[in-house]
């Protein structure tokens, strides 16, 4: 007997949202890293939607077999079998064109967020894009009172989590050659961020941005 599939309300509310700016975003074909999985909904939707990307999607071992049910259920030909990723230990060999990861920024410690900007600076290739999905703050403050309200109910379940702020990101990103390019306003005051990943040899201004 099949069990139900993992199913996340809000994934299926936002895939479509991320896919139209992935279509966007991404050039025609490539090979993408997808960073927390999850229940794989993400994935199968974006992966059928670009059939020529080739997705890696990765989760932490907790997670994986509620992913590689749907995969066995709805995988493409696109998708390759998931990998465990835990982004304070390791990373696949790249390189990747694109590296995608949604939710995962602040339900990690600052630590964790620092392993994964620092990964995918290692894995991903010169000029490939960084796209993380979520809610973020501006300025060290919230966006909206609902934003504000999630940030309390993380840092009551563990104080290590919490919503991160552009800035931060962006000297984090900087710091590993992935340099904030687009970001883009999508429902429900989430965010897509775009980074590119520019040459360790390329020059910056005092503003950390590509000379």
């Amino acid at each position: 007997m099949n069990l139900p599939l993992a199913w996340s309300e809000a994934c299926d509310r936002n895939k479509q949202p991320i896919l139209e700016v992935l279509l966007e975003v991404l050039p025609s074909r490539g090979r993408i890293l997808e960073i927390g999985s999850a229940t794989g909904q993400h994935v199968v939707h974006f992966a059928a939607a670009l059939p020529g990307w080739v997705w890696q999607p990765s989760d932490q071992a907790a997670y994986l077999p509620d992913l590689e049910a749907r995969l066995r259920a709805e995988g493409g030909v696109n998708i390759e079998p998931a990998i465990t990723l835990d982004v304070a230990r390791d990373f696949p060999e790249g390189p990747y064109d694109a590296v995608y990861s949604s939710n995962t920024s602040h339900i990690m410690s600052w630590p964790e967020v620092q392993a994964m900007f620092a990964g995918v600076g290692g894995v991903l290739r010169v000029e490939g894009l960084f796209c993380l999905y979520g809610p973020f703050n501006e300025n060290g403050e919230f966006t909206a009172p609902s934003n504000a309200a999630f940030d309390r109910q993380l840092r009551q379940r563990n104080p290590s989590m919490g919503l991160r702020d552009l800035a931060d990101l962006e000297t984090l990103g900087r710091q590993h050659h992935l340099f904030l390019q687009q970001r883009f306003p999508l429902p429900a005051n989430n965010q897509l961020l775009v980074f590119v990943r520019r040459p360790e040899s390329a020059s910056t201004r005092t503003d950390g941005k590509p000379a």
